[in-house]
């Protein structure tokens, strides 16, 4: 297992490079080009630039999180070829610099959503928050709104708001998608991306809806085990993986989080791991707690004894955690919580190995 830390550059994240090689046991940072248009080549000479300065600081870059999909390619316009022939020469140049693993979501539309990216809890801490209630009453362009203001002044991953700006001729045009026609426009994708993939040895990992079910009528597929096996089969190649997300797919309780890392993974589908805790208030309700177990609903030494149990060699990484001690920082991405996270997570791992 190799721990990994999220980081947006040095132009738009408050944590620095310096600050996240202090943190005991993370060996690399996941990393991103957030300046290069969705769909665009992602240049060889930007890439090698940030492994540079990433290893300047004794870290690895060797997971990308994410290369956008083109709004073309999920709705299967005749447009998609030039975007995937783009995505298969970023695959080349990622390849070329040592990236393994690329972390990507096929979700339509939105990225993750949540209704509140500021609540506090009792404790004074700050956590994003999800409320179906909410969302059923909701403009999903008020919904933009509210995100951009609960930003903290920074870009929102999946939240880029240039994507985001025909929202309602995006909505018309998925009128005629539905989950089956997503499947199948996910399968044309990975159908011509994984041969390269292969070639220059860099493994695809899906993310899973956020939350995994249908929202504002739009089709979502990444969201329970049969989807996943699913999509898994769409390619029968170990570079066509996933990113199995704690948070995301256990939102819905009826994802068992252990038993699908221990499925999954006894089949070598697992390239990354977003490890994380979330408490549940009601159905369809709930906020983003600390990595500890009894702070939230999921049993994390159960988590991680799973990634064990699979002899899991991939990349994790601490995923969203609060704001805590007075940090400024983007929504889920401060230093702090997050930095207990992986100490947490490293101090499991170690007691399950002493244990076993």
């Amino acid at each position: 297992m190799k721990m990994t830390f999220r980081w947006f550059g040095e132009k738009d994240d408050s944590v620095t490079l310096d600050q996240i090689r202090q943190i005991p046991g993370v060996s690399g940072i996941v990393g991103a080009l957030y300046d290069v248009p969705v769909g665009d080549v992602w240049p060889i000479e930007k890439i090698l630039d940030l492994k540079k300065k990433v290893e300047s600081y004794g870290l690895e870059l060797e997971v990308i999180e994410s290369v956008n999909v083109h709004e073309d390619i999920k709705l299967g316009l005749p447009t998609r070829d030039r975007y995937i022939e783009n995505y298969k020469e970023t695959i080349k140049n990622l390849g070329k610099a040592g990236v393994k693993v690329v972390c990507y979501n096929f979700m339509p539309v939105f990225d993750w959503i949540r209704t509140n990216l500021n609540e506090k809890l009792p404790d004074g801490s700050y956590v994003m928050s999800y409320d179906e209630d909410k969302i059923r009453g909701i403009d999903p362009l008020k919904l933009i709104e509210d995100m951009d203001k609960g930003s903290n002044g920074f870009i929102l991953p999946g939240w880029e708001l240039d994507r985001l700006k025909e929202l309602r001729m995006l909505f018309d045009m998925y009128k005629d998608v539905d989950e089956e026609k997503l499947f199948d426009n996910l399968k044309y994708f990975l159908e011509n991306i994984i041969p390269t993939c292969e070639e220059y040895d860099v493994k695809m990992a899906i993310h899973p809806d956020d939350p995994p079910w249908s929202l504002f009528g739009l089709p979502r597929i990444v969201t329970c085990k049969e989807n996943l096996e699913r999509i898994v089969n769409l390619v029968d190649s170990p570079y066509n993986g996933l990113t199995l997300c704690s948070g995301s797919l256990g939102s819905n309780p009826e994802n068992n989080i252990p038993e699908l890392i221990r499925y999954f993974g006894k089949m070598g589908r697992i390239h990354f791991g977003h490890v994380r805790n979330i408490k549940f208030t009601g159905e369809g309700k709930f906020y983003e707690t600390s990595h500890l177990s009894s702070d939230g609903s999921f049993d994390m030494f159960e988590i991680m004894k799973a990634y064990y149990d699979i002899g899991f060699e991939g990349y994790i990484r601490p995923d969203h955690g609060r704001m805590i001690w007075g940090e400024k920082a983007r929504p889920g991405y401060g230093l702090y919580d997050r930095a207990l996270g992986v100490a947490y997570l490293n101090g499991l791992w170690e007691a399950i190995q002493k244990m076993s």
